[in-house]
């Protein structure tokens, strides 16, 4: 009887717990840190020995709420992470199409290699590459000079850090749109085709509404990274082109105050969080792939 009840017992165990374990742990972990960071916001900086105040008080987001730079930058960050987002999908939908749909094996691990390849470079490194291309003795002015035009400062501008962000963050763009396309069958293309429509039209309401799930998430992805992104801005921005992960960085180790630096941190995390949580909403949990409940 122990024997016909061991299988019974193996197959109570809860293996999908078991499996989310380390997905938890580093989610709490993180709520650990924000939950600390959100206790250090709370502290105001003493001018007069440069330590965090004990009492808790709301003084640093008055601070930091009160000044127009706050929201100049927190708008040049979400107007930048709204354009990246955007170039990016456009770049990454006909990437991740062929290579889902070519029939060529050449063609598909060519497009993965070309893919996974940046992976292997830190995104430091990238920038730093983007820093010699694009210098004024660069290949991009070397090319503008060899056709007689004249050299450009294409550096340390606004356009050059979204076009290093755009470069960045596509590969994670095409591994999301993948998945949504390679479920999308063939057949249903050719249905489309066959009852009439033109391939623009099977695109428009055919395609791209089958591919929302990957659309959505891929939106969601790219969004949020670019929102915290740092070394882009830093590098190919100059530090005059500041994000907000830049004036995050500055109040922490520029002008030494952790208080400020974590409330704009926080700051951050909730205004990013709130749009997500939006599109969500607004989208349904159903566009991710999940069964809503009914």
């Amino acid at each position: 009887m122990n024997a016909g009840a061991a299988p019974a017992t193996r197959r109570r165990l809860p293996t999908g717990w078991l499996l989310l374990a380390p997905a938890l742990l580093l989610t709490g972990v993180l709520l650990i840190g924000l939950g600390q960071m959100l206790e250090l916001s709370l502290h105001e900086l003493d001018l007069s020995n440069y330590r965090l105040k004990p009492e808790y008080s709301l003084a640093n987001y008055e601070t930091v709420l009160s000044r127009p730079v706050t929201w100049r930058v927190l708008l040049r960050t979400f107007a930048g992470a709204g354009l990246v987002t955007l170039a990016t999908l456009i770049l990454a939908f006909p990437y991740a199409y062929l290579l889902v749909r070519t029939p060529s094996a050449l063609v598909r691990k060519a497009l993965l290699v070309a893919l996974f390849l940046p992976f292997f470079i830190g995104q430091v490194v990238r920038a730093y590459g983007w820093l010699i291309i694009l210098g004024r003795e660069g290949l991009a002015n070397a090319v503008l000079t060899g056709l007689g035009l004249p050299a450009q400062d294409l550096l340390f501008s606004y356009g050059t850090v979204l076009f290093g962000l755009v470069q960045y963050m596509l590969p994670f763009a095409v591994l999301l749109l993948i998945p949504a396309l390679a479920a999308i069958p063939d057949d249903i293309e050719r249905a489309s085709e066959g009852l009439g429509a033109n391939w623009p039209s099977t695109f428009l309401f055919v395609l791209l509404p089958l591919a929302r799930p990957g659309l959505i998430g891929a939106s969601v992805v790219v969004f949020t990274l670019t929102l915290t992104d740092f070394a882009m801005p830093e590098i190919l921005g100059g530090g005059t082109q500041d994000f907000f992960a830049s004036a995050i960085y500055d109040a922490f180790f520029q002008i030494s105050n952790a208080g400020q630096g974590a409330a704009l941190a926080m700051l951050l995390t909730g205004l990013g969080s709130a749009v997500v949580a939006v599109i969500f909403i607004l989208a349904g949990t159903g566009t991710l792939g999940f069964r809503q409940s009914r």
